[in-house]
């Protein structure tokens, strides 16, 4: 059974999308894309020998040919895009976050559970073999009960000022990965605790963020977690877990382009780590879009439902409110 689908903004994710949707997935088929750009447009269904392409996101969506909508343009169009698709009767993938406003998200779930399609939101680090790893080790009791957890996530060099401007900032666009990883491993959170700061550049702050952040979880299972972000680290894109429990530890450290380690009379040295998401997480993004298209072939669950989407944009709204009013913030306080 082959799985046709259109896919919605093709800059740098869009783009990755297609080129994994027409080379590594089994039975699926890119048939066209969208954006608003008509040359970014025309250049990526080029370069990936996608049929046809058009800047009318409607058109793409009501085609009568397409079972499934890949949603990577701005997060200000999610909802509308799902809510359009939902009512054509097509699947959909979308970006994170679904939306920064939880009635808006809320109004897309309703879309697509009143329309009986499918949503799997973009949270690709779940599908990282490391992570699942770890997450095997705690579900199989490898580790006793969990009693830790701490997650380090940071990026080379902090992405443009006029992104971060419109991005919901450090906790909406860059910590919410982690806040979806912290849930895959240990289950939902309870209560959350907030510092942070600008430590890399003002003009971060002068926009409204911070680049430096460190948050405190606590787990409904009783566990306790931290998060720390920061928007550069000179040697590359820093990504670290650990968990810690009664029986053991499970850790996952850098990954680097080579296992080579030279030593002479100087050092001992290697390669610096993978530098940014696409070199890191690539095979994630494979297993993901491969776990949509075979969820739709074989009508079953999501792996990552609409639920799981809106989770880490709560969980951002309580760390935001946190840091606000310098307290531990519940997210039943969110909603």
């Amino acid at each position: 059974m082959t799985i046709n689908l259109g896919i919605i903004g093709v800059g740098r994710v869009g783009r990755l999308h297609a080129s994994i949707l027409t080379s590594r997935v089994a039975n699926a088929r890119a048939l066209v894309v969208a954006d608003i750009f008509p040359e970014a447009a025309k250049s990526a269904a080029e370069e990936y020998r996608i049929p046809d392409y058009t800047t009318d996101a409607g058109e793409l969506i009501n085609s009568g040919v397409l079972d499934a909508i890949v949603i990577c343009s701005s997060t200000d169009t999610h909802v509308g895009y799902i809510v359009e698709a939902a009512g054509a009767g097509k699947h959909v993938f979308c970006e994170k976050p679904i939306d920064h406003d939880l009635a808006a998200i809320d109004r897309a779930l309703r879309a697509v559970d009143a329309n009986g399609v499918k949503l799997q939101v973009g949270f690709n680090r779940r599908f990282d073999a490391g992570h699942a790893r770890v997450k095997r080790a705690i579900d199989d009791g490898e580790i006793g009960q969990p009693h830790t957890l701490s997650i380090t996530s940071r990026d080379p060099a902090p992405p443009p000022i006029d992104y971060i401007k419109v991005s919901g900032g450090l906790m909406m666009d860059m910590m919410i990965h982690d806040f979806d990883l912290c849930r895959f491993l240990l289950g939902d959170v309870e209560e959350m605790y907030t510092m942070a700061d600008v430590m890399v550049d003002p003009a971060i702050g002068q926009a409204g963020d911070v680049d430096t952040a460190k948050v405190m979880l606590r787990f409904e299972n009783g566990a306790i977690g931290t998060i720390e972000n920061s928007r550069q680290a000179v040697f590359g894109y820093d990504q670290r877990v650990e968990v810690f429990g009664s029986g053991g530890e499970a850790r996952t450290g850098n990954v680097h382009p080579n296992q080579v380690t030279i030593s002479d009379a100087s050092s001992v040295r290697r390669d610096l780590i993978m530098h940014f998401f696409v070199e890191r997480y690539f095979e994630s993004y494979v297993a993901e879009m491969t776990a949509f298209v075979e969820a739709i072939e074989n009508d079953r669950d999501v792996p990552v439902t609409g639920y799981d989407g809106r989770a880490p944009v709560v969980m951002a709204m309580a760390g935001l409110r946190s840091l606000r009013e310098n307290r531990p913030v519940k997210l039943s306080e969110i909603g």
